[in-house]
């Protein structure tokens, strides 16, 4: 597979209030969000022109940066606007989307009272983060590291910061061969994947982790939801590794991943079936909507 650098493609990209050609977007290598992690993100997608619940990205972006300690000086409507934007500058109408916001380089120290915010989008296309064999399903080996406790980082922030041992797991899981990491917590329970949120089938009903040291994804609650209307049971709780074995499906979901099966974690084989193959077409219905259809189809 060829890859094309990031800092080298044609295209546009929103930038502090002004579209710039894509090759123009550069920042300094003193930015206080590249040395300390002050920066935060969405990851969005835009299915037939309309990105997928851009206002609840939009939000969350906001609240993650209140979370870092600044106010991204853009509202909601302004941000929304931009990333539209920026999608019809793209030529796409099937993309993902990227807001970014992170501290400048006015000031280089842990502290940074004195860093002006900025905010950018980019769009571009990218097919599943999983690629065309997802439907076979990924592979996952459980990671070394830990998602961290509450109290020692901002988990419910979409923070750079946070995917540094994302990034990790994910480069030693690939090294064994699988497509990607499972992640603990730091009392040994299930998690989530590097990027993903996961959910086990068991006994009819659908489990998944306790968001509470991880992002409770909009993807995740989406599929939530969906799972609601067919009448499928969704249990939120404490899962520990053990217990694993006893799902008869398992797949995780994210903006990137979208709705993808699992065939195993480490030495455990699993099926992809008909809750999985139900929520995936559900789901892949519901983002083709129009806005207004998809808060009707989760309200009914």
């Amino acid at each position: 597979m060829t890859l094309i650098p990031f800092d080298d493609r044609d295209g546009s990209i929103w930038w502090d209030g002004a579209v710039v050609p894509w090759r123009d977007a550069k920042l300094h290598v003193l930015s206080h969000g590249l040395h300390y992690a002050s920066a935060v993100f969405e990851g969005e997608r835009a299915y037939n022109g309309h990105i997928f619940k851009l206002r609840e990205h939009t939000e969350r972006l906001l609240e993650s940066g209140r979370i870092l300690g600044f106010e991204i000086p853009w509202s909601a409507d302004q941000i929304d606007e931009a990333c539209l934007q920026t999608l019809e500058r793209s030529g796409l109408t099937d993309a993902y989307i990227r807001p970014l916001a992170w501290r400048g380089s006015e000031q280089l120290s842990v502290s940074a009272q004195a860093t002006r915010i900025h905010l950018m989008v980019a769009a571009w296309a990218w097919p599943n983060l999983f690629g065309a064999d997802r439907m076979k399903g990924v592979r996952l080996a459980t990671s070394k590291w830990k998602r961290p406790h509450p109290e020692t980082a901002p988990i419910h922030a979409k923070a750079a910061g946070l995917y540094m041992t994302s990034t990790m797991s994910k480069h030693d899981a690939e090294a064994q061969g699988y497509s990607d990491a499972l992640m603990l917590d730091w009392r040994g329970q299930v998690s989530e994947a590097t990027g993903a949120n996961i959910f086990f089938v068991m006994d009819g009903a659908l489990h998944t982790p306790t968001a509470d040291c991880f992002l409770d994804g909009i993807t995740r609650r989406t599929v939530m939801a969906l799972a609601a209307k067919r009448q499928i049971p969704v249990v939120e709780r404490a899962i520990m590794p053990d217990e694993m074995g006893h799902a008869t499906e398992v797949f995780v979901t994210g903006s990137a991943a979208e709705v993808t099966p699992v065939r195993q974690i480490d030495d455990l084989h699993f099926d992809s079936g008909l809750v999985t193959a139900t929520l995936l077409k559900d789901y892949e219905a519901l983002v083709r909507m129009a806005p207004e259809q998809v808060r009707l189809q989760l309200a009914a």
